[in-house]
C-alpha cells in the first residue's frame, strides 16, 4: 500500500511562481498558473507512482500554537498575490473532482497533519511519500516514510529517504534535522534561530556536538562572537527547536478507506476543466474528445486519465519521445513527403503552381538569419499533409536549389503562410529569392489576438490546436555548447519535424483568420503587421556601417572616465571599495556614511542598491550622483561601444539589428543586436554612441525623421481637447502654452522653470503619474504638485474626461484600444488590490497613445518603402527607433527623400492635430538627428 500526503499550499505556491514569468490566462482573464501546475504534478504522481491513498493537506486561518507561543511566528509573511487567492478555489473544486480527501484541522498545520498521519499509516504498513518542497519534512524520514520532491526546472522529481536525508543534512540521526533548523532559523516562517549561524555552522555543530542542547551544555569550548551568540541566544534556539519540531499527535484520524484511489468525477472535472481553458489537460484525462468550446466530451467517450495505454512515441526515424497528451505526430494521421529527388521536387513545384495559399518554412543552421544556412524547406497547402525539401550543404548548390523554387515564391498571385515570416525571407533573400504576394504571419495574427501571451508555434499548436508538435531540442538537444544544429541531424530525420511545421501552421491560420475579425484586427494585420514584414526584411538585411575607430577611441574615453570617477568615489568614501558589489556598496552608503537610516535591505540580509534606490538619494549626496555616472559609464561601454563592433556581419561588413513585432504589448516595435531602443540620448556621453552610426561612404549621408511630441499631439487628438488642439493648430511650443494656462500667466512671461514643469506634466499624465510622483520628479511639495495637476485639468478638461471615460471603458470591456483598434488587455483592471488596480488604470491611459503612435510610424514605413521601390531609388531606410525613422541615402536622393519621408509620416493617419516631423542630414547619425 502507497499513501502519498501532499501538503497543498507548498505545492500551489511552487506551481504559482513556477509561471510567474509566463503566466497562463484564460480567455476571461483568469490566472491559471497555479492551477495548471498543480493538476500537471498531480496527474505525474498518479500516472507514474501508482499510489493506493492520498490526500491533499491545507492550513486554515485559525492560530496554531506556535502563533500563540511565538507571535512573531510567520509574521512577516508576504500576503498571498491575489492571483494565487482566486485560483485556490478551483484547486480545491480540482480536487474533490478526482475524489481525493482534503484534510485541515483548525489550530494545526498542514506540516503537522501530515507528520501525525505519515506514522499513524507508517504502523499500518503503509509506504508514506511526503509531498512537498519544504525542507522541514526531513524530520520526518523512516525506512517507511520518504519525501517526495515534485520535478522542477527541468529536473527530475527527487526522493528522499533515511540514507539521502543523513546525507543531504550531513548527519548521524534524522532527528537531528530539528536540531540544525532550530540553530539555522529560517526566514521564510521568521524562526529566528542563532544569530551568525547559518546551514553550514549548524551542520557542523552538530556533527561536534549531537544536539543543540548538549551544544549549549558545552558552549565554554566555543570561541569568540560565535560563543557569545549561542550563549546569549539559548533561549531563543531552544523556541527555535520547538516552532521546527512537527508535531506529531495532532487529533485526526487515518481513515484508511476515504483515502483510496478512485475514479475522478467526469461530472465535477469535465465543466471545470472547460471552464479553466484547459485543451491540452483535458485530453489527458478525458482523451481525445474532450471540446473546451463545448465544454463537453463526445458522447460515448471512455475517461482517459493517461492517454492511451499505449506508450506513443515518434517514428524510429525520429528517435524522439513524445508525451501521450492529446494530439501528437504519433497519434494524429499525416502524410509528410520527404523530396529528396528530382522527380519529387518537380511533384512538388507542379503542385504548388496551382495553389493560391501556400504555407511555407525554412530549416537552417542557426537563429541570425543573416549568418546561418539553409539546410531545408517545407511546404503545405493542406492539413495533414506537407512536404520537406532538403538543401545540400554546398552553398552553390544549395542556391540552384533555391533557384528552382523561385517562381512560386515570387508568384504575387500565391498568398504566403509561415510563423515569425520574417525570418524565412530574410534567409531566402540571401539566396536571391524575393518572397511575394499577400503575406500571413501566424505569430504576428496571434500577437494582435492576445499581445500579452506566448506566440511560438509549439504553444499555439497546443493552445489552438490541442497538439503538441515535435520538440527541436529532441533532435539538436537542449541549449548549450554541445547541442547540435539541424545540418548534423539526418535529413530524414529532420523530414516529419519540419514537414510538421508548415502542416502545424496552415492550421493555425484557419484558425487565427476569423479570430482576427473578432477581435476587430482585420486592418492592423492585412494593412499594417503582414505589410511591415517586408520593410523590417529588408531594413534588417541592409544594415547599417559603423565606425569602428570611432568605437575604440570613445571605449578608452569612457575607461579614463570611470577612472576618475573610481578616485572620486574612493575619496568621498573614505575607503577604496568594489563599487560594482551591491554588498560592499551598500556597507559604504549605509553603514559608513549613513546616508539612509532607514535603508531596505533583500532577503539575503544585504542592502538594496538598485538604481530605483540610489536616484531617490542622489539630491542628498554627490557620491551617489557619482555612482549612478558610474555605472551609465560601465553600461555604456559594455552594451554598446565594445559590443557593437563584436556585432559586425562577416559577409557584409554592417550591422544588421533584428526587428520584433511581436514582443511588445503596446504596438511598438523593439530590436536586439543590438538594440537600438535603448541607446541614451540624455547625456553626452549616451549620445556620442550614435556618432558610430555612419553613412554608407563619402556620397551618402544620413537623414533622421523625427515625429515631434507625437504622444501629446495623439492625445489631443484622442481626447479631442479644444485647449490642446488649438494650441498645435496655432504651432505653439505645447510646454510653453501649459505653463501659461497653468500658471495663468501670458505666453511670454512663461519662466524656463515653469516651462519645465509644465513638460514634466505633460508626459507625467500620459503615464498616469499621481502628486506623488510628480513631487518627487520635480523636486517640489507633494501640495504644490497636486495643484499643478489641478490646475492642468481645469485648462484640458478633455484629458480629464478622456481618462475617466478610458478607465469606465476598460473596466467594462477589459482592454482599450488605439485609433485603429489595438487592444491592449488589462486583465488587473477590476484587481480588488489598489495597487495592481492602479497599475492596470495607468496601462489603460497610456496603451491608446503608445499604441496609436506605434501605428502611425509602421503605416508610414510602410508607404516610404513603397515609395522608395516605386522611385527605383537607391537610399534605403536603416533603422527605427521610437518615434524616429534613419535612412542612408545617396547625397543626389536627399531632396526626393526629404518630401516624401515629410509627407508619408505626416499623413500616415488622418488626424485633426497637425503632425509635424523634423529631418536633418548628416555624415552620422549624431549628425543628422
Amino acid at each position: 500500500m502507497k499513501l502519498f500526503l501532499l501538503d497543498g499550499m507548498a505545492l500551489i505556491y511552487r506551481a504559482h511562481f513556477a509561471l510567474s514569468k509566463a503566466p497562463r490566462f484564460t480567455s476571461t482573464g483568469l490566472n491559471t498558473s497555479a492551477i495548471m501546475g498543480f493538476t500537471n504534478t498531480l496527474l505525474e504522481v498518479l500516472k507514474k507512482e501508482s499510489p493506493t491513498h492520498m490526500a491533499v493537506v491545507f492550513d486554515t486561518d485559525a492560530p496554531t500554537e506556535r502563533h500563540i507561543s511565538f507571535e512573531a511566528y510567520k509574521a512577516h509573511r508576504e500576503a498571498m498575490p491575489e492571483d494565487l487567492a482566486t485560483a485556490i478555489p478551483y484547486i480545491i473544486r480540482l480536487i474533490e473532482g478526482f475524489n481525493i480527501p482534503v484534510i485541515t484541522k483548525d489550530g494545526f498545520e498542514a506540516d503537522d497533519i501530515i507528520g501525525t498521519l505519515a506514522k499513524k499509516a507508517e504502523q499500518q504498513g503503509f509506504e508514506v511519500f511526503c509531498m512537498t518542497p519544504d525542507k522541514d519534512f526531513a524530520q520526518l524520514v523512516s525506512e517507511r516514510i520518504k519525501i517526495y520532491k515534485p520535478a522542477r526546472m527541468g529536473n527530475g522529481h527527487e526522493i528522499l529517504g533515511v540514507k539521502e536525508v543523513l546525507e543531504k543534512w550531513e548527519i548521524r540521526r534524522v532527528e537531528q534535522v530539528i536540531d540544525i533548523l532550530g540553530l539555522w532559523g529560517d526566514a521564510v516562517d521568521n524562526i529566528p534561530g542563532i544569530p551568525g549561524i547559518g546551514e553550514k555552522t549548524a551542520k557542523k555543530l552538530i556533527q561536534d556536538y549531537d544536539s543543540m542542547e548538549n551544544l549549549f551544555a558545552n558552549s565554554h569550548k566555543l570561541k569568540g562572537k560565535q560563543r557569545e551568540n549561542i550563549e546569549t541566544y539559548v533561549e531563543q534556539g531552544l523556541i527555535s527547536k520547538k516552532l521546527a519540531t512537527i508535531i506529531l499527535d495532532v487529533p485526526v484520524d487515518l481513515n484508511t478507506e476515504a483515502l483510496l484511489i478512485r475514479e475522478p468525477n467526469k461530472e465535477l472535472l469535465e465543466p471545470l476543466f472547460a471552464e479553466l481553458e484547459f485543451r491540452t489537460l483535458g485530453r489527458r484525462v478525458f482523451g481525445d474528445d474532450f471540446s473546451v468550446a463545448e465544454g463537453k466530451v463526445a458522447v460515448g467517450a471512455q475517461m482517459d486519465l493517461f492517454g492511451s495505454s499505449t506508450p506513443m512515441t515518434v517514428s524510429e526515424e525520429l528517435g524522439a519521445e513524445i508525451s501521450p497528451v492529446g494530439k501528437h505526430i504519433g497519434n494524429t494521421d499525416h502524410t509528410y513527403i520527404f523530396a529528396d529527388t528530382d522527380e519529387k521536387i518537380e511533384e512538388l513545384l507542379g503542385l504548388l503552381k496551382q495553389q493560391t495559399t501556400i504555407c511555407f518554412d525554412t530549416e537552417t543552421t542557426g537563429t541570425d538569419a543573416n549568418c546561418c544556412e539553409l539546410v531545408g524547406l517545407s511546404f503545405a497547402y493542406e492539413q495533414g499533409k506537407a512536404w520537406y525539401v532538403p538543401a545540400p550543404a554546398d552553398q552553390l548548390m544549395c542556391t540552384a536549389l533555391v533557384e528552382r523554387f523561385k517562381s512560386v515564391f515570387e508568384n504575387e498571385a500565391i498568398t504566403k503562410i509561415g510563423q515569425n515570416l520574417k525570418f524565412d525571407m530574410l534567409v531566402l533573400g540571401w539566396y536571391g529569392v524575393q518572397v511575394k504576394g499577400s503575406l500571413f504571419d501566424t505569430m504576428l495574427a496571434h500577437y494582435l489576438i492576445d499581445p500579452e501571451t506566448r506566440h511560438g508555434m509549439d504553444v499555439l499548436a497546443e493552445n489552438y490546436l490541442g497538439y503538441t508538435p515535435v520538440s527541436i531540442t529532441s533532435l539538436i538537444g537542449p541549449k548549450g555548447k554541445k547541442q547540435l544544429n539541424m545540418r548534423d541531424i539526418d535529413p530524414q530525420i529532420v523530414s516529419d519535424y519540419a514537414a510538421e511545421d508548415a502542416d502545424i501552421t496552415l492550421q493555425l491560420k484557419k484558425v487565427f483568420e476569423p479570430l482576427l475579425a473578432t477581435v476587430e484586427a482585420n486592418q492592423l494585420a492585412y494593412e499594417v503587421e503582414f505589410p511591415l514584414v517586408r520593410v523590417l526584411v529588408d531594413m534588417e538585411r541592409e544594415g547599417v556601417r559603423i565606425d569602428v575607430k570611432a568605437l575604440t577611441d570613445f571605449s578608452l574615453t569612457i575607461q579614463n572616465d570611470v577612472q576618475v570617477l573610481e578616485e572620486r568615489i574612493y575619496e568621498k568614501a573614505g575607503v577604496p571599495f568594489n563599487i560594482a558589489s551591491p554588498k560592499q556598496l551598500g556597507e559604504v552608503l549605509f553603514d559608513k556614511l549613513q546616508l539612509d537610516p532607514k535603508a531596505k535591505k533583500t532577503k539575503t540580509g544585504q542592502y538594496q542598491t538598485g538604481e530605483d534606490v540610489l536616484l531617490a538619494l542622489a539630491n542628498k549626496s554627490d557620491i551617489v550622483q557619482d555612482i549612478l555616472e558610474y555605472r551609465q559609464l560601465q553600461k555604456l561601454r559594455s552594451t554598446y561601444v565594445d559590443a557593437l563592433p563584436q556585432l559586425i556581419n562577416a559577409k557584409t561588413g554592417r550591422v544588421h539589428t533584428s526587428y520584433n513585432q511581436a514582443v511588445a504589448a503596446t504596438g511598438r516595435l523593439s530590436s536586439n543586436n543590438p538594440n537600438l531602443q535603448n541607446i541614451p540620448i540624455r547625456t553626452e556621453r549616451g549620445r556620442e554612441v550614435r556618432k558610430a552610426f555612419i553613412a554608407r561612404d563619402e556620397e551618402h549621408v544620413i537623414l533622421s525623421a523625427d515625429y515631434s511630441q507625437i504622444e501629446l499631439r495623439l492625445i489631443a487628438e484622442i481626447s479631442k481637447d479644444d485647449n490642446m488642439l488649438d494650441a498645435f493648430a496655432k504651432g505653439l511650443d505645447i510646454h510653453t502654452a501649459t505653463a501659461a494656462k497653468v500658471y495663468g500667466v501670458a505666453l511670454e512671461e512663461v519662466t524656463a522653470a515653469q516651462r519645465r514643469n509644465a513638460k514634466a506634466v505633460n508626459f507625467g499624465i500620459i503615464y498616469g503619474q499621481s502628486a506623488f510622483g510628480l513631487s518627487q520628479s520635480l523636486g517640489i511639495p507633494r501640495r504644490e504638485a497636486a495643484d499643478m495637476i489641478e490646475q492642468y485639468f481645469l485648462q484640458y478638461p478633455g484629458i480629464k474626461d478622456y481618462m475617466s471615460n478610458t478607465i469606465a471603458f476598460a473596466k467594462e470591456h477589459g482592454y482599450v484600444e488605439t485609433l485603429l483598434k489595438r487592444r491592449r488587455y488589462l486583465r488587473d483592471i477590476n484587481s480588488a488590490n489598489a495597487t495592481i488596480r492602479g497599475f492596470a488604470e495607468r496601462n489603460a491611459i497610456n496603451a491608446p497613445i503608445q499604441g496609436s503612435a506605434a501605428d502611425l510610424i509602421k503605416i508610414a514605413m510602410i508607404n516610404i518603402h513603397q515609395e522608395i521601390i516605386a522611385q527605383g531609388l537607391k537610399g534605403r531606410m536603416t533603422m527605427q527607433v521610437h518615434d524616429e525613422l534613419v535612412f542612408d541615402v545617396p547625397k543626389v536622393e536627399i531632396e526626393a527623400f526629404k518630401v516624401f519621408i515629410e509627407e508619408h509620416m505626416k499623413n500616415a493617419l488622418k488626424t485633426e492635430v497637425p503632425i509635424v516631423v523634423e529631418i536633418g542630414q548628416g555624415n552620422s547619425w549624431l549628425e543628422a538627428h
